[in-house]
């Protein structure tokens, strides 16, 4: 199942081109490259949800608490885990 998943920004590569602005975004400690075009107003330690590698959406951190831990109740991040592997 696909599920967008929140993350919270920890670095920003700027580019010239705001369609090329990408970041290191932490799922839980894991840190994955993630594009931030959808997102320009994101900031570092800004939460984003995540979809197939695209921030779409800037969150509260409260929010994005409880999306993470609905996730982990469901085991629904061990797709994060395997990439890593």
């Amino acid at each position: 199942m696909c599920l967008a998943v929140p993350g919270k920004i920890v670095s920003i590569n700027d580019s010239e081109s705001p369609f090329t602005r990408t970041g290191k975004v932490s799922f839980g400690g894991i840190i994955k490259e993630v594009n931030l075009s959808y997102t320009p107003e994101a900031n570092i330690n800004d939460y984003v949800i995540v979809h197939v590698g695209f921030a779409l959406k800037k969150l509260d951190e409260a929010e994005a608490g409880k999306v993470f831990e609905y996730l982990n109740q469901m085991n629904e991040l061990d797709e994060l885990n395997e990439e890593e592997k």
